[in-house]
């Protein structure tokens, strides 16, 4: 047996197994051969695990990452609808308790508001032009004042419908005429409301 053939890494490696077989062909070499020839086999079986266990560890922490980024994305719109419910709220609450503020104060001011249209016919009766021109410009920014606030003076005049979710008749009477049954005869009191609310109804006297 030729033995101490010297083989080089340039030389094919069918070429080196076949020629170990050949020298070998007596001794059990087929185990030495496929156990030692390819030394790199095992070093790259073992690189293989190693890569694939780190690309399923990286693509498990990515995993990780995404459902945690949905996690927090979920809770921050959670967050943000309850943020804007709760604004809404609190703005309807402090609106309401401003109307409702402002709706006192105006019921509260509405007598002196009959006493001034009653001062200003007794005024227009006495026929003195300076007195009637001064109270009237007082009485103008009251009511300019107000309306704009929100408070308007409902129209109401004799010969209109009568209407029950709007009317308070106090007393009916005999209609004057005929076009006048059923209708208002007369207002006994100006109604008021506060922006769309009515704050004060008309009372009138409808005819039968």
């Amino acid at each position: 047996m030729s033995k101490d053939k010297e083989y080089t890494s340039d030389e094919n490696m069918e070429e080196v197994k076949d020629q170990i077989r050949e020298d070998f062909k007596d001794d059990p070499a087929e185990e030495f051969i496929d156990d030692n020839m390819n030394p790199m086999d095992e070093e790259n079986e073992e690189t293989n695990e190693k890569v694939n266990t780190g690309q399923e560890k990286e693509l498990s922490e990515n995993e990780s990452l995404k459902e945690d980024l949905v996690k927090e994305k979920d809770k921050f719109l959670r967050l943000f609808a309850e943020f804007e419910n709760y604004k809404r709220r609190t703005s309807k609450e402090r609106l309401e308790q401003f109307k409702t503020a402002n709706q006192e104060v105006m019921t509260a001011l509405l007598p002196v508001l009959d006493d001034f249209d009653r001062a200003m016919i007794e005024i227009r009766k006495a026929k003195d032009k300076n007195l009637l021109k001064g109270v009237e410009l007082i009485h103008n920014k009251l009511k300019e004042t107000l309306r704009n606030k929100g408070l308007e003076a409902m129209k109401v005049e004799a010969g209109d419908s009568f209407d029950a979710d709007v009317h308070e008749a106090i007393t009916q009477v005999d209609a004057p005429s005929d076009k006048l049954r059923g209708k208002i005869v007369d207002v006994v009191e100006r109604g008021y409301q506060l922006g769309e609310k009515i704050i004060r109804f008309p009372k009138v006297v409808t005819g039968r």
